[in-house]
């Protein structure tokens, strides 16, 4: 099987590798080709990520290249990774919301509608490309973020896509380790969007042991997520440490205001990284490639490409997918985060019991927003930029809204053909 990353030569991609080469008795990949138009990275990236393989035993080919067509004739599934504009960019989203007292970051609120405007359309012009060369059957797996908007523009275009994100991933290696028990034993009741979702119940062999975590491990999970204990034992839930960003938006501007950009300290970890990735010595994952971010996002990776590609039972994994049915108080064209079944003919989510209010609101809300985002991506226009500005909860006022869609059109100006005229 021939597996393709487009954004091949982000420092990630040792990570995807190193999941595959230990899987190799349960996804028969035999070449593995990285995309991208940075000929250093990718070629740097691409041998380290040949030596990771042979040092592991597994018989898989890298092989790089700046071609999008070629790199993706013949692939069974197409993984996506792209960071339009870098980290300057990243930082940018970061930092520009400040000047309204409104929080900066990468995938939500005002830096989130930025790196959408940026992303949106070029995912849809890869993904229209690989449909020509690899065929309607092709599987795409999005990890570019914001991953709910930018799977929600890919499945409006009827291409075989599923969102994957490595927080549900995360927690469940987390809940595993403090209940003794095997991973595979552990289920999610996962409720949400991405970057905007709660886990309502930890089920280990069908008993969930949510209450328990919460009785003996709340204030290491506090810690973790960014939330306060009592709260999380009067709800009975653990939060993604993204609500953190809406829950205790204050204190997390604050500290944002006072401490470098998250971008700044990827960019050292990056130029780190791929000086470790050069050395022809090195042969194995390096420990600074934990600094990245991403955890398990190789296991996530691989376990998914694994279901969508083989003829076996349908596997549980956490994916972003068209609502349908799911949430009743959302449209069923939109995209949510949610335990579900996974198979060669996609994934089905899992029926869940009704959301309370204290959530279903604010998922609501933010569904509204993405709804907006990507008519703003799609279609441009300041005016709807700062509609969907208001529409966010991280920004909804009027004068805070305006100036925001006036600074980041001017800032991503270069990014957005309908702007430079």
């Amino acid at each position: 099987m021939k597996l393709a990353v487009v954004g091949g030569g982000s420092t990630y991609t040792p990570e995807l590798i190193d999941g595959i080469a230990g899987r190799r008795s349960t996804l028969e990949v035999d070449e593995i080709v990285l995309v991208d138009p940075d000929a250093y990275r990718v070629e740097t990236v691409g041998a380290f990520s040949q030596r990771l393989l042979e040092h592991a035993g597994h018989p898989a080919r890298v092989h790089t290249t700046a071609d999008l067509e070629e790199g993706v004739d013949g692939a069974a599934a197409v993984l996506i990774q792209l960071r339009v504009g870098g980290q300057r960019a990243r930082r940018s989203d970061e930092t520009f919301p400040h000047v309204c007292g409104c929080l900066g970051q990468e995938t939500t609120g005002a830096g989130g509608l930025a790196k959408a405007l940026r992303t949106v359309p070029v995912v849809l012009d890869i993904a229209e490309r690989v449909r020509k060369v690899a065929g309607e059957h092709t599987w795409i797996v999005n990890f570019t973020n914001p991953v709910g908007i930018v799977t929600r523009a890919l499945l409006g275009e009827g291409h075989r896509a599923v969102g994957l994100c490595n927080v549900a991933i995360n927690l469940q290696r987390t809940f595993a380790g403090l209940l003794g028990a095997e991973v595979d034993e552990v289920r999610l009741v996962h409720t949400g969007l991405n970057h905007l979702s709660w886990e309502r119940g930890v089920l280990v062999n069908g008993v969930d042991r949510l209450p328990e975590l919460l009785a003996r491990h709340a204030e290491f999970l506090g810690e973790q997520v960014g939330a306060p204990v009592d709260w999380m034992r009067r709800r009975n839930v653990v939060p993604s440490y993204y609500l953190k960003y809406y829950y205790a938006h204050d204190e997390q501007l604050a500290r944002q205001r006072t401490e470098p950009p998250r971008a700044d300290v990827v960019s050292d970890v990056e130029e780190e990284l791929l000086k470790v990735y050069l050395d022809p010595e090195q042969v194995t994952k390096p420990e600074q490639l934990a600094k990245r971010g991403g955890a398990y996002y190789s296991e996530a990776a691989v376990q998914l490409v694994h279901a969508l590609t083989s003829s076996g039972p349908a596997e549980e994994h956490v994916v972003n997918v068209r609502n349908g049915a799911t949430f009743p108080f959302l449209p069923e064209d939109a995209v949510i985060e949610a335990p579900c079944l996974v198979d060669a003919n996609g994934a089905t989510p899992i029926p869940q019991q009704p959301v309370e209010p204290s959530y279903a609101g604010l998922i609501a809300a933010v569904t509204a927003y993405e709804h907006l985002a990507l008519e703003a991506a799609r279609l441009g226009g300041r005016d709807r930029v700062a509609d969907a500005l208001l529409a966010h909860p991280l920004v909804g006022q009027y004068t805070k809204a305006d100036r925001l869609a006036d600074d980041l059109v001017r800032i991503n100006r270069q990014f957005l053909p309908w702007a430079r005229g």
